[in-house]
């Protein structure tokens, strides 16, 4: 039986290249044993690390929302970080995650157009994936409020407000194609400005 420390970087390798099959083709026009062609293994063998190409995707998801949930948790549970600086390290690093990650994002609006023909309710899948994010963003802006650096404000509309800048940043780059992300760090920091007392 291969190590443990085999058996992640083996998945790993195959949610890489899986994900390049996916952009270069289609989410829909992908299948099991062109997964597996692509990773030059059997489909036997893809089997050991998943039940089918829908699951591929969701583990490469998951990957991603981990990776930012982790680094949330980081900002978060830094104590020398005022709410403002946790506030814009929060939002700087889910638009650079994206960045980083644009092409599981080119991806993202094919599949979820699939899964939705499919019956499965999109929404809810989007708002378990990104709870955690909207959690820690309140709980900072919550915190800036009381510590007197945010205006007295309506917490859940200010977080929509930020939240939707980051849903503006995941359509530029998967739907405009949109490389610079300067500009929408610049929105975010001026959207920031606007909550300061």
């Amino acid at each position: 039986m291969p190590a443990p420390i085999e058996h992640i970087k083996r998945k790993h390798e195959i949610l890489e290249k899986a994900l390049s099959i996916f952009v270069e083709e289609g989410y829909e026009n992908v299948t099991f044993q062109k997964i597996a062609n692509h990773c030059e293994i059997t489909r036997t063998t893809l089997y050991i690390y998943f039940k089918n190409k829908h699951d591929i995707f969701l583990w490469s998801l998951k990957q991603l929302t981990s990776q930012i949930e982790n680094d949330l948790m980081e900002i978060l549970n830094d104590k020398t970080l005022s709410a403002e600086k946790a506030i814009r390290c929060v939002l700087e690093t889910i638009i650079d995650r994206c960045q980083a990650n644009r092409k599981l994002f080119i991806v993202l609006l094919p599949y979820l157009s699939q899964i939705k023909r499919e019956g499965v309710d999109t929404v809810a899948g989007i708002r378990r994936r990104t709870i955690k994010f909207r959690h820690i963003m309140v709980h900072i802006i919550i915190k800036g409020i009381k510590n007197g650096e945010f205006k007295n404000q309506n917490v859940r509309n200010t977080n929509e407000i930020l939240y939707g800048i980051i849903e503006s940043a995941i359509f530029k780059i998967a739907i405009m194609n949109e490389k610079d992300i300067i500009k929408t760090k610049d929105v975010a920091n001026l959207a920031i400005d606007n909550i300061l007392s």
